[in-house]
């Protein structure tokens, strides 16, 4: 469910920084076309981050997994990129959009947290097991 609400919300936020690339702060010296050609390369390369990791999850490849949602996390958190140059002066629904990718990658940071911590559990049987 995470990794669902993850997705969506970067792909409502990422998608509307493309098509309104001019209606967000810009970066001085950087024209709106190649903010918005590195914004929708971003957002390929990181759902890419979060499909392997989701597909690394489910064939048992934990560790590699958690490193990926790791990663794709950081999509959320480069939302908050926007306040470094200005306050966007966009509808209320969008500008939402920068805080649900915020709350989603903490969430998804919370998941990989727990997951890494129950992988990483070693139980008395386990020392037992090993010791004989």
């Amino acid at each position: 469910m995470i990794l669902g609400f993850t997705v969506l919300s970067t792909t409502l936020h990422y998608a509307h920084n493309v098509i309104r690339a001019a209606d967000y702060p810009q970066v001085e010296g950087i024209p709106v076309g190649v903010t918005a050609a590195l914004v929708a390369f971003a957002y390929f390369l990181f759902t890419a981050f979060g499909l392997a990791g989701y597909r690394d999850y489910l064939r048992g490849r934990h560790w590699r997994a958690l490193a990926f949602l790791m990663v794709f996390s950081l999509s959320g958190l480069a939302s908050l990129g926007h306040f470094l140059v200005g306050v966007p002066q966009i509808p209320a629904f969008w500008f939402a959009t920068i805080f649900t990718d915020t709350a989603s990658a903490l969430l998804l940071w919370g998941f990989v947290t727990w997951a890494a911590t129950k992988l990483n559990r070693v139980t008395a049987a386990d020392q037992l097991s090993t010791q004989h």
